[in-house]
Formats: structure tokens, sequence, C-alpha cells
């Protein structure tokens, strides 16, 4: 079983910044993938942004240039740095996890969530 564990979310004005975490703990074998995805009241779930284990990062075009995505691979450790925030970004941002187990089965695992919310 892998757990994730995310924290970071919150309520700032349009323009502000928040950074998010997501910390995997568990019996972790293989990381392909790690990312965030969000979704917002009446909206399907998207991918925000995403990060392989070789460092290949991957943005929604709604955020290129406002938010990036980095990782520490020793700690299986992914954040979110969001800045310039506006109002549609407000949604409940979930961390995902995807990887190999050492059968050599994949597995995908999602956190809680944690609510961004951006007043104007």
């Amino acid at each position: 079983q892998v757990q994730l564990l995310e924290s970071g979310g919150g309520l700032v004005q349009a323009g502000g910044s928040l950074r998010l975490s997501c910390a995997a703990s568990g019996t972790i074998f293989s990381i392909n993938f790690m990312g965030w995805y969000r979704q917002a009241p009446g909206k399907q779930r998207e991918l925000v942004a995403g990060i392989t284990t070789g460092g290949i990062t991957n943005y929604a075009d709604s955020v290129k240039g406002r938010f990036t995505i980095s990782r520490e691979n020793r700690q299986n450790t992914v954040y979110l740095q969001m800045n310039s925030l506006k109002p549609e970004d407000t949604a409940v941002y979930y961390c995902n996890l995807d990887g190999t187990a050492y059968s050599g089965s994949p597995y995908d695992y999602w956190g809680q969530g944690t609510q961004v919310t951006v007043s104007s």
C-alpha cells in the first residue's frame, strides 16, 4: 500500500501564491510519474501538472508560466508552486502517483485532496 499525504492548500487572494506538497510513503518499489490534478465544482478532474522520475514535466495550458512542479525523488515528494493565482484556479487539488510494483504490475494512487480557494 502507498499513502499520499498532501498539504499546502488554503485561501489566497488573486495574484497570490501557494505551494502544495505531496509525500508518498509505504511500500514503494518504482515510481514512474507524480502529478497534480484538480476538480472544480461541476467540472471534470483535469491534469494540472506532472513530472516523471526523469524530470520531464508537462502542464495544462491554463497554468503554464504560473505553476511549477518539482520533485524530490529520494523523499518521494512532489511540489506544486502556484503563482499569480486566479479565481478560476479554485478547486480541490489531488496528488497522483503512478508506479510499478515489484511484480511488474502497475499501480495508481490518489491523495485525499486539498482545497485551494482564490478570492477575487
